[in-house]
């Protein structure tokens, strides 16, 4: 029971993020378009990044969709990751790392609604 509490946890925030740095993106914040400008994302691509970002936050709610919307999130998160050693920008790194271990964390414990056999 107490995992389930903290895996509900993990998620909320995970979601969250999601959702706040989705929008983020989709609106085109100044912070988003330099970061990602560093590697030539015009406004339509943070855009569409930022649609998948709130998409995948939106997927991980539901258990059905539970599992896909983790990968998409963690897969949003390596991307940034990968760009981030393209540039060697390992502080970089360092910040989005915890966020791609939540999503993996989350995978494994998998949905705490979800029916289990």
């Amino acid at each position: 029971m107490t995992l389930k509490i903290i895996n509900s946890l993990f998620i909320l925030v995970a979601v969250f993020m999601g959702l706040k740095q989705g929008w983020a993106m989709l609106t085109g914040k100044p912070e988003m378009l330099a970061l990602f400008g560093k590697w030539n994302f015009d406004k339509t691509s943070l855009m569409i990044n930022g649609a998948m970002t709130i998409l995948s936050a939106l997927l991980i709610l539901h258990p059905k969709t539970f599992l896909w919307g983790n990968f998409l999130m963690a897969v949003l998160i390596l991307l940034i990751i990968c760009f981030h050693l393209l540039e060697q920008d390992l502080k970089g790194v360092v910040i989005e790392l915890p966020f791609l271990l939540m999503n993996l964390i989350i995978i494994y414990m998998q949905h705490p609604l979800a029916k289990t056999n």
